[in-house]
C-alpha cells in the first residue's frame, strides 16, 4: 500500500469489493470494530452492492468505555498499553467475534488520526489492525500514516480491507 497519498474513495470500493468477492467464495460472514475511523470501515463495505451477503455489522468504539462495555476490552489491557496498541487492536477483533457470533471473521482499529492527540512515543498517524478468523490465526499490523486527519482515516480503513482480504484468503 502506498503512503504517497490517501486513499480515495475507488480504492476503498475496489478493496471492499475484493474482500466481499473473497467472503462470499468462502460463503463467510464478517463484523467490524473500528476506533479511530469513526465507522469508515462499515460504510467502504457496506457501498458495495450485495455487502449484506457477508457484512453483519460492527461497533463504532471510539471511548474507552465502548470498548469495555461493548468489546470487552480489559480496563487493565488499556490502561497497561494504551487504546492504541496492538494488543487493545487484537481484543477488539475479538470482541467483534463474541459480539457477532456467526462471523467468521473479524477487523479491528485503533490509532491517532490527528490533528492532535499524538505523543513523542505514539505520534498523530500511529494505527493498529487486527484481523481474526474465529478459532483461528489474528494478524496484526501496525502503521503511521503521513496524512492529515481524513487521509489517515481512510489509509486505516483500507489496511483494514486488505489484512482482512489477506487473511480470509489464506485462511
Amino acid at each position: 500500500m502506498s503512503t504517497a497519498r490517501p486513499p480515495t474513495d475507488d480504492d476503498l470500493r475496489t478493496a471492499a469489493s475484493r474482500l466481499g468477492r473473497i467472503l462470499a467464495r468462502r460463503g463467510w460472514q464478517m463484523a467490524s470494530a473500528e476506533s479511530c475511523t469513526g465507522g469508515l470501515v462499515g460504510h467502504s463495505i457496506t457501498q458495495v452492492p450485495r455487502s449484506s451477503d457477508h457484512y453483519l455489522g460492527g461497533v463504532v468504539s471510539y471511548s474507552n468505555a465502548v470498548k469495555e462495555d461493548l468489546l470487552g476490552v480489559g480496563p487493565d489491557l488499556i490502561k497497561r498499553d494504551g487504546a492504541v496498541s496492538a494488543e487493545v487492536a487484537e481484543a477488539m477483533a475479538g470482541g467483534a467475534l463474541d459480539r457477532f457470533p456467526a462471523a467468521h471473521l473479524a477487523v479491528a482499529v485503533t490509532g491517532i488520526a490527528g490533528p492532535d492527540g499524538g505523543s513523542a512515543e505514539k505520534p498523530v498517524g500511529l494505527t493498529y489492525v487486527a484481523a481474526g478468523v474465529r478459532d483461528g490465526a489474528t494478524v496484526i499490523e501496525r502503521h503511521i500514516w503521513p496524512h492529515d486527519r481524513d487521509g489517515n482515516k481512510r489509509a486505516s480503513t483500507l489496511a483494514c480491507l486488505e489484512v482482512a482480504a489477506r487473511l480470509a484468503g489464506d485462511a
